[in-house]
């Protein structure tokens, strides 16, 4: 049975073992690496879980399964734009793929965004013709915008897309 839910403060652990574990098999998928985030100290992943798991303003989710993580994604108000939810740190775990993981992590941040009166939904996704860009597709994302590196060292480039809501 797989549950949707919200991290909680606690499992700071948990969700930086998660975090890893996206970086590490989908490095161009992230505007951050591994490289950068595994010599983060334990104190940044406390608060960095603790003040969004509390928040109005934040929604990390996690993906569990039998008792295992197997996703995660993060939802966040534009602080400039209160009416846009933009989505980060979309991850399946390979094992989960295709079960309809991806989508019902999804669906949990567009059902928040309508519930907090948002107008739109935006994302940033590696182009090309991948799972999470059909994944988007279907959840009713178009491409808007202009292509942009995914990182300052990438040669990787991302689409940006939006859903209105």
């Amino acid at each position: 049975m797989l549950e949707i839910r919200r991290f909680r403060p606690e499992e700071w652990r948990q969700y930086r073992d998660v975090r890893f574990r996206a970086l590490q098999d989908a490095p161009n998928a992230f505007g951050s690496t591994f490289a950068i985030e595994r010599d983060k100290p334990d104190d940044y992943w406390m608060a960095r879980l603790e003040s969004a798991a509390q928040s109005s303003e934040q929604l990390p989710l996690a993906a569990e399964q039998d008792g295992r993580l197997v996703g995660l994604v993060w939802g966040v108000v534009d602080p400039q734009n209160p009416e846009a939810i933009h989505v980060i740190q979309m991850w399946v775990d390979p094992g989960a793929r295709g079960k309809g993981c991806g989508f019902k992590l999804l669906d949990a941040v567009i059902r928040w965004a309508k519930e907090r009166k948002a107008r739109s939904v935006h994302l940033r996704v590696t182009t090309g013709d991948t799972s999470a860009t059909r994944l988007y597709l279907r959840a009713g994302f178009r491409s808007t915008g202009f292509l942009e590196p995914l990182r300052p060292d990438s040669s990787e480039l991302t689409q940006p897309m939006t859903l209105s809501l």
